[in-house]
């Protein structure tokens, strides 16, 4: 009688650590996808003000017409290839949105060549937005990789590992910076020349 409850015991436990492991990582993978979506709403909100800071320096603008189609060409790719984008396209992503940042970085010399562009109150509340989103995508960048670190290691651990094939789950691929740009140290001018 005592090895049968030893044994019910023990059964008990196995299913308490076998439901409280798929419920983590069940948990840790919505986590990581509601991370994700972050990212995605942010880059939302930085493709949709670019074509709106484009008009409205397009008109000052006419010879740097090769420098705004640049801006919207690498635009209209980072909107197509987040477009249905998961974690699984982190690596695409990261490579349009670099392309993305490059274009508007030379974009942003531009403007601040055209004293008259930085005096008028639409573009420089466009760029102060766009700044701002770029810091709203990097902090999301930020949590998303943090909730992925989360979700990697619990996979690996013990008893998680007997049970991430149950829950589906698979290692989150990191948002790692893979443009050269994206590790240049922006150059800061104060001298006011």
């Amino acid at each position: 009688m005592t090895a049968v409850i030893v044994i019910g015991v023990i059964a008990v436990i196995a299913v308490f650590v076998a439901i409280s492991s798929y419920n983590s990582l069940i948990n840790l993978k919505e986590q990581t996808n509601n991370s994700w979506k972050q990212i995605d709403v942010q880059l939302k909100r930085r493709h949709d003000l670019i074509p709106n800071l484009v008009e409205a320096v397009r008109g000052a603008m006419q010879f740097e017409r090769e420098t705004l189609e640049a801006v919207i060409a690498a635009r209209n790719k980072a909107v197509s290839v987040c477009t249905g984008a998961g974690p699984g396209n982190v690596a695409e992503i990261a490579a349009a949105e670099g392309a993305l940042t490059a274009a508007l970085s030379r974009f942003s010399a531009i403007v601040e060549a055209y004293p008259e562009l930085k005096a008028t109150g639409n573009v420089a509340q466009f760029q102060e937005e766009l700044t701002s989103t770029e810091n709203r995508v990097g902090f999301a960048r930020q949590a998303y990789n943090d909730t992925a670190t989360s979700y990697n290691v619990a996979q690996q651990q013990f008893p998680n590992v007997l049970f991430a094939g149950l829950a589906k789950a698979a290692p989150a691929t990191l948002w790692e910076i893979s443009e050269q740009a994206d590790r240049e140290v922006p150059k800061v001018n104060l001298s006011f020349k």
